[in-house]
């Protein structure tokens, strides 16, 4: 039996998406098909600390300049994040959506628990991640058909299964499309450079990933990527809930 999805997915698509037919396509013609069918209700969730949602940005700008492309401001990003932000500002002349935490939760969270609550415990890593991270981003998805992320299999081991396209019930059953997400590092870096594509200039800091500044920090040559994100805590848990639903995780968010 097919898990419900959203009550306005045409039929069509819901066929599409759960026969598995996307895995054949390549990520620009998943990426064309995307915005096809959901232009203007879809839109790229970039993090402006990982050259893939960059290279994405850039492929749907050639696809469809009015493209959209929202960003989750933390409150905690590093400085070099808000610049590339700016920068691809000019470069595409493109509104970039800014996404913020409520305030009043913020402020209940770190009057309660403190400033780097987050290297207390997992738990209060996720708290702090589903304030800042995650519910900003189911409020701006409730009123979204789909979305675009730049997931890669082999990033990390909770990333191994990632179909190009699914229906992402931890938001509601709205659309979610991996177009890379069959992609290597290199495959990536390649298309940065055959497109000059801005990427965060703390990768050549030995920064792999950029997340928020406390939690983010560079790693030795060769080492896994995704090391230096939430350092401190298994690979198995190194997700902000964004991605992961709460059973695979194992910790409640």
């Amino acid at each position: 039996m097919s898990t419900p999805a959203k009550k306005d997915l045409d039929s069509r698509l819901l066929r599409f998406i759960e026969s598995g037919e996307g895995e054949r396509l390549g990520a620009q013609e998943i990426l064309t098909w995307a915005i096809k069918n959901f232009h203007p209700k879809i839109a790229l969730s970039c993090s402006f600390g990982a050259p893939e949602g960059l290279i994405i940005l850039d492929m749907m700008h050639r696809i469809e300049p009015t493209s959209r492309v929202v960003v989750l401001d933390t409150g905690r990003l590093p400085q070099a994040t808000y610049d590339l932000i700016d920068r691809v500002r000019d470069r595409y002349d493109k509104q970039v959506e800014v996404l913020l935490p409520r305030a009043e939760d913020v402020e209940a969270m770190v009057r309660e628990r403190g400033m780097n609550l987050f290297y207390e415990s997992i738990e209060n890593r996720q708290l702090c991640c589903r304030i800042r991270k995650v519910e900003p981003l189911k409020r701006y998805l409730a009123g979204m058909d789909a979305w675009v992320s730049g997931l890669r299999r082999d990033q990390n081991v909770t990333r191994s299964d990632t179909p190009k396209i699914e229906l992402d019930f931890i938001h509601g059953g709205v659309v979610k499309v991996n177009p890379i997400a069959d992609w290597t590092h290199d495959q990536v870096m390649a298309y940065v450079q055959a497109h000059n594509v801005p990427v965060n200039r703390l990768h050549a800091q030995g920064y792999p990933s950029v997340g928020c500044d406390p939690c983010s920090r560079a790693v030795r040559p060769g080492d896994d990527p995704r090391s230096g994100r939430w350092w401190w805590e298994r690979p198995e848990t190194r997700e902000c809930g964004i991605h992961v639903p709460e059973e695979e995780q194992g910790s409640g968010i």
